[in-house]
């Protein structure tokens, strides 16, 4: 099997060119395509401002937590670690922060601003290097690093296979009696490499048409 080099970023042309090899290899990947037209490429600027984002977006809403990130850059204007650290508990919680995302988000910010995080250093690296000096802080753990990894940094052939509206999308999609668990999405996903990303980007998409 031909992989992708470790460091290729997806681009428009690469997406097309990984959603036809995903079509090809999985007719119900196909029909999405055929009905819904390709995903949207949903980037992200790299950074502390979009992994905090992620780790507010953690096992809530996304609107929720992008309400809680919009309080925050009109209180932050300049959002930077260091900015973000002259907060105290009362006004992040003014914000709609949680105990715990205060923890997390305040910790992040101390990494950075300490020198203990490069996250522009971290941009050219290996996805296994950069799973690992992410998750060397509290509160980052996979699916926050897959979802920076493939909306922020691009990475073609990451798979969130700990995110709930992937499982669910692919429930409906291959009318599978229960939910898939992380470890059967890892197991069912292995024949979409290189390209998983852009089948998660699908996924995301066939979910999002879908509301409940």
């Amino acid at each position: 099997m031909t992989q992708t080099p470790e460091l290729e970023l997806l681009t428009e042309e690469s997406l097309t060119r990984g959603l036809m090899v995903l079509a090809n290899l999985d007719s119900d990947l196909a029909g999405i395509l055929e009905t819904l037209g390709p995903p949207p490429m949903w980037q992200r600027q790299p950074g502390f401002a979009t992994l905090l984002c992620i780790i507010l977006e953690q096992q809530v809403s996304v609107a929720a937590a992008r309400a809680v990130f919009t309080r925050l850059c009109g209180v932050v204007v300049t959002l930077t670690p260091e900015n973000l650290l002259i907060l105290d508990d009362v006004q992040l919680r003014a914000i709609g922060f949680s105990r715990q995302k205060i923890l997390y988000c305040r910790g992040l910010a101390q990494a950075i601003a300490t020198g203990q995080l490069d996250l522009t250093k971290l941009q050219t690296m290996d996805e296994t290097t950069i799973r690992t000096e992410l998750k060397r802080l509290k509160g980052i753990g996979d699916w926050t690093v897959d979802i920076y990894l493939l909306m922020a940094l691009q990475r073609p052939d990451v798979f969130p296979k700990g995110d709930l509206a992937i499982a669910i999308a692919l429930q409906k999609l291959k009318n599978l009696a229960t939910r898939p668990t992380p470890v059967q999405l890892e197991a069912m996903t292995q024949h979409w490499r290189p390209w998983r990303a852009v089948a998660a980007r699908l996924l995301w998409h066939y979910y999002l048409s879908n509301p409940k």
